[in-house]
């Protein structure tokens, strides 16, 4: 059954005075829904924020300690290489002169403990063992002073470490604040997809809104008018069914001849 222009106008016609009064229902419900979103949104964003800065803090640390290490890791080859041919590759604080320095001042501290000695004698085993922990002193710093490269050595390798365990302790810090922010990212990403679709709804609504008075003139000028030309914004609705009528090819026939007729091309 053929549907005539005027029942079509009509209902045209009553969709628009439909929709103009039912759209400031639906935008005030879009409204409250992003009312309620935005904040939300808001919140998990500047939440995501702190999360991100948190992150390039223990990323910063991490690469200023693994650019430290770089920087000196080839002194440290080179300076143990040196030290290995050289024959000095030794301990500046050797393991034997620890324990010779602590049995004496266990000696020392059972004397002081267990004998009874007046203020006299107690002072001057005080005495001793300051004399004893100077000495060693003494010892430990001609050995390095005789040996610069091993002592650069031991320092560089030291930084080294400290270097890298920095860098290994931000890294992990880094990892866990990721892991940690994980589910704020996607609650931020989800509540930004929801108050991205109220919007667009909420717009296409206020646009729908702003036409219907437009929209509802128009059909209504159509169904008293006519559907020819009435002028500015009132083309000629007829005149490609009269095209038809008149025995010319609608533009859907124009197009399907040109696509026969370019997939014949081809296959020639």
């Amino acid at each position: 059954m053929e549907i005539g222009p005027d029942e079509l106008a009509y209902a045209l016609l009553q969709r628009r005075k439909m929709l103009k009064e039912s759209l400031p229902d639906v935008i005030r419900t879009l409204e409250a829904e992003e009312e309620i979103i935005r904040p939300k949104y808001e919140r998990e964003n500047e939440a995501s924020k702190r999360a991100n800065e948190k992150v390039a803090g223990f990323k910063e640390i991490r690469e200023s300690n693994q650019k430290s290490a770089n920087l000196i890791i080839n002194d440290v080859k080179r300076l143990r290489a040196n030290l290995a041919d050289s024959g000095k590759m030794v301990s500046l604080d050797p393991k034997w002169k620890k324990e010779q320095l602590f049995d004496k001042l266990e000696e020392i501290e059972q004397q002081i403990q267990t004998s009874a000695l007046d203020h006299k004698s107690e002072r001057r085993m005080i005495e001793q063992r300051r004399a004893l922990i100077s000495e060693n002193d003494s010892w430990l710093k001609d050995r390095k002073s005789s040996n610069p490269e091993m002592l650069e050595y031991v320092e560089k390798r030291r930084d080294l470490g400290k270097f890298f365990r920095e860098a290994d302790k931000a890294h992990r810090k880094m990892i866990e604040a990721v892991e940690k922010a994980q589910p704020m990212y996607e609650r931020r990403s989800n509540l930004q997809m929801e108050l991205r679709e109220v919007k667009r709804q909420l717009d296409r609504a206020r646009e729908l809104l702003s036409q219907s008075d437009l929209a509802i003139t128009h059909w209504e000028r159509r169904l008293t008018e006519g559907f020819g030309d009435l002028g500015a914004g009132y083309p000629d609705l007829m005149k490609k069914k009269k095209a038809l009528i008149d025995g010319k090819e609608s533009s859907f026939a124009k197009q399907t001849r040109k696509k026969r007729q370019h997939s014949t091309g081809e296959e020639e």
